[in-house]
């Protein structure tokens, strides 16, 4: 006699570069006493043609099979706001999947005009809502943005100051942050192209260009190392004392347009050796 699942279509699959294999579901919608003997297929499938790891994706409208899915060994990944990804490693071995994104990407923007006065703002909420710290106008990268264009879009939308990126000037990693992420947070010098302020109501609650020296002599700058570390670091920049890393795009080994960070000085001399 064959076996229940014997004449139960699997569900589709295809097959990763790691032996492994993604299922992504896009039925509009799926009943679990129909999902449910179609997974158990796939998985004596999987088993007898020696997958490793299998990724499951569920979009939000089958929310309802994550029950099921976890209860033949599944777990969670990841989630987005349109769905859910599952993962279950088959063999008796350690489980090699990668585990989910372990960083966020922060920007701080350094932005001086010609008087060495910086870009400043007061935040109305977060950490330094009730701290009255000017500080450099920050945010988060969006997925798929480049560090130097989160920097600009952050600045113009902030303070409505247009720039052009010019080079990072450090970068600093702290863990458990954000949803207990580690973060990776970059400086960036930017180029004014502009200088009338008209700050973003909704989050800041004011922005002025200031001397540097007065914004160094903050206290709380004064106080706090990393704080402290930067702007002297900005400082020293805005007096040609120091050179930082830019941008240099290339195609990664997928053919994707990525960026490379290299100093910029050791840049200029290597386009000088070539001829550049």
């Amino acid at each position: 006699m064959s076996s229940p699942t014997s004449t139960v279509e699997p569900l589709n699959a295809v097959e990763d570069r790691y032996g492994g294999v993604r299922v992504d579901l896009v039925e509009e919608h799926m009943d679990c006493d129909v999902y449910v003997p179609r997974l158990k297929a796939s998985i004596s499938q999987w088993r007898q043609q020696g997958v490793k790891g299998v990724w499951i994706k569920l979009p939000i409208r089958l929310a309802h099979l994550v029950e099921p899915t976890v209860k033949e060994g599944f777990r969670y990944h990841h989630a987005e706001s349109d769905y859910l990804m599952l993962v279950y490693w088959i063999p008796e071995t350690p489980d090699t999947l990668p585990a989910n994104a372990s960083h966020t990407v922060g920007i701080g923007a350094f932005v001086m005009n010609n008087n060495r006065e910086v870009l400043v703002v007061q935040e109305k909420s977060g950490a330094f809502g009730a701290k009255g710290v000017w500080k450099f106008p920050t945010g988060v990268a969006n997925q798929g943005e480049d560090i130097w264009t989160a920097a600009i879009r952050e600045v113009k939308e902030e303070t409505d100051i247009d720039t052009e990126f010019v080079e990072i000037l450090a970068f600093r990693q702290t863990h458990k942050t954000f949803c207990g992420k580690s973060d990776l947070f970059f400086v960036c010098m930017l180029r004014p192209l502009c200088f009338d302020i008209n700050k973003q109501d909704s989050e800041i609650k004011a922005a002025q260009w200031m001397p540097i020296e007065e914004y160094m002599a903050q206290p709380y700058i004064q106080k706090h190392e990393s704080f402290k570390y930067v702007a002297e670091i900005c400082s020293g920049q805005s007096k040609s004392s120091c050179s930082g890393f830019c941008p240099v795009p290339a195609l990664s080994t997928s053919g994707k347009k990525s960026y490379t960070y290299f100093n910029k000085l050791q840049l200029q001399n290597k386009k000088n050796e070539l001829g550049g």
